[in-house]
């Protein structure tokens, strides 16, 4: 998938309306052919209580670039996704800046989907490492 800068922020803007991502202030930020990225400001609103940034918000920030990924690479028109199992390493603390979470595909299956999502700070220092399972389930059934 091929979209302009702009294109994708349109693309962010209705994804990420009314939603924990625009709670959280995610948004996409670069697309290729087989990976997404999103950035997050890490900002007090994501702190844990001793000021660096909380690991539930870096694990929602890679499902949310996770499951948007699916979602732009699969037919959305035909499939809900959703996420079924995450997993995660934090191996660096930050405290202020915007992290970004990079999601790369890793098996790409009519079903299931496994994405591979670094989360790094803006010096391109490791933060977190996301492993993320999507499923595609199709619209015509119930959910």
């Amino acid at each position: 998938m091929t979209l302009t800068k702009e294109e994708l922020k349109e693309v962010s803007d209705k994804i990420c309306k009314n939603t924990l991502m625009e709670t959280l202030d995610i948004s996409f930020c670069e697309i290729g052919k087989d990976y997404l990225v999103a950035k997050m400001p890490v900002t007090p609103r994501v702190h844990q209580p001793d000021g660096v940034l909380h690991g539930g918000a870096m694990v929602a920030l890679a499902e949310s670039v996770g499951s948007a990924a699916s979602h732009m690479f699969l037919d959305a028109k035909e499939f809900y996704i959703r996420g079924i199992e995450i997993s995660a390493n934090h191996v660096k603390s930050v405290s202020e800046g915007y992290v970004f979470a990079k999601a790369e595909i890793l098996h790409k299956g009519r079903t299931t989907q496994l994405w591979d999502i670094k989360i790094r700070d803006e010096e391109d220092r490791l933060i977190s490492i996301v492993k993320l399972t999507t499923i595609a389930l199709p619209k015509n059934k119930n959910v």
